[in-house]
């Protein structure tokens, strides 16, 4: 008898995709095959995005904007596709766009530039973050405020790795100036409730930053549907290469601040006397770019919507929960955030163990995982620790992976006790 009207889940064959990936066929530490669970940190790139690399080096290689030749207007075309493409891509358009070397300079080009442009009207105002940020989204707040005058505020963590709200609700108020919140934490996996962050931001008629580095591959997003006025990623955690970066910002926001820095391509007309810069987004963009990153990033983001999306994110939800299920099993296991609202990405440590021994054993039999205090040493002090062991997913991460990952962290736990 059949199950009319039964609800048949999408099916991702995450095998069939590592077949993409060079670099997940070669094996390790003589003939140990790899198994690849440091996505967190960076994700391995697909053929597509290599061979598009490559074709740009081989066919159409030369500066972007200025070059009066065929190669430079390939180039150039190459590059601004790539920013049309990024825009479609998280809902904005093309020239609210800037290409930046990663989160991390995206953040401190907005942190920098909004600072200098209020200057002394910061002071006594107050700057928000939260306990689980990156240090990327805390060491640029805090030199904008020793600039300013400006006090930077923290929102609190609960116990199980959940954003305390109503702590951001007293925190976000008439004296704030600024909310920079991450997304989905790098450390814990948690999802955060931006939406409301933003829209208490604006409520009191602050900015608002979301720190999407992690979220980006794992969510679809939207920056209108997140209200923020500036969203923040990188390349290399979306399968692209490293040295990309992209800032989302508003259009009458960035057209409100002054460059990050000068050089080239950022002006209109340079004397001795004055300088008058160039229109959004170019403005923010000194210098010879990334036009390589931009290819590669471009390549990356049209192999990624051709997948079915709506089944990875199906196989990424089981990975999650069966990643936490198996890390749970292990006995002296402690696993750090809540077992919702979970993006993949799983630290832990394991009682009379040290993280790096541990990542040291692991690695041993093939099995690459992240330790160290995963650049939140904020939040390793909020949980009484000094590092972690960290687990992360990718579309590529099969069921066979993490068996093998559990086989490997009992067989540590044998030998370490």
């Amino acid at each position: 008898m059949s199950d009319v009207g039964a609800i048949v889940k999408p099916t991702f064959d995450a095998m069939k995709l590592k077949a993409e990936f060079p670099i997940l066929a070669r094996t390790v530490h003589g003939n140990v095959p790899l198994v690849y669970l440091d996505n967190a940190a960076t994700s391995q790139k697909p053929r597509a995005v290599i061979d598009a690399i490559t074709k740009y080096y081989e066919c159409s290689n030369a500066n972007v904007h200025r070059g009066g030749h065929a190669l430079g207007a390939e180039a150039t075309a190459l590059y601004e596709d790539a920013r049309s493409i990024v825009a479609s891509f998280i809902g904005a358009q093309p020239n609210e766009i800037i290409f930046t070397r990663g989160t991390t300079e995206s953040i401190n080009l907005v942190a920098a530039s909004w600072s200098s442009m209020m200057g002394e009207t910061l002071k006594g105002c107050t700057i928000v973050v939260t306990e689980m940020e990156h240090h990327a989204n805390i060491v640029p707040w805090q030199m904008a405020c020793e600039k300013t005058g400006a006090v930077l505020k923290v929102i609190r963590v609960h116990d199980d790795g959940t954003l305390d709200m109503e702590h951001a609700r007293e925190l976000i108020n008439d004296t704030t100036a600024f909310v920079s919140v991450v997304h989905v934490s790098n450390t814990l996996g948690v999802e955060n409730d931006v939406r409301t962050i933003c829209a208490l931001a604006r409520s009191v008629g602050a900015l608002s930053l979301v720190d999407g580095a992690q979220s980006i591959v794992h969510h679809a997003i939207n920056v209108t549907s997140l209200g923020c006025d500036f969203f923040v990623f990188s390349g290399h955690k979306l399968y692209a290469p490293t040295g990309i970066g992209v800032l989302f910002g508003r259009a009458n926001v960035l057209e409100s601040l002054p460059p990050y820095q000068g050089g080239g391509s950022m002006i209109l007309d340079v004397t001795f006397e004055r300088t008058t810069y160039n229109d959004v987004p170019v403005r923010f963009e000194a210098g010879t770019p990334n036009m390589e990153g931009a290819v590669g990033l471009a390549a990356a983001i049209r192999w990624f919507t051709a997948l079915d999306l709506e089944a990875l994110r199906v196989h990424e939800a089981e990975l999650s929960e069966r990643l936490l299920r198996d890390l749970n099993t292990i006995d002296g296991m402690r696993v750090f955030g809540p077992q919702t609202l979970h993006a993949g990405i799983a630290s832990f440590v394991i009682d009379g163990m040290h993280a790096h021994d541990l990542g040291t054993l692991l690695d041993e039999q093939g099995v690459a995982i992240r330790t160290g205090h995963h650049c939140t040493m904020p939040l390793m002090k909020r949980f009484g620790v000094t590092s972690t062991a960290r687990a992360s997913i990718a579309a590529y991460t099969t069921h066979d992976d993490l068996d093998v990952l559990s086989a490997a962290l009992l067989r540590s736990v044998r030998l370490l006790r």
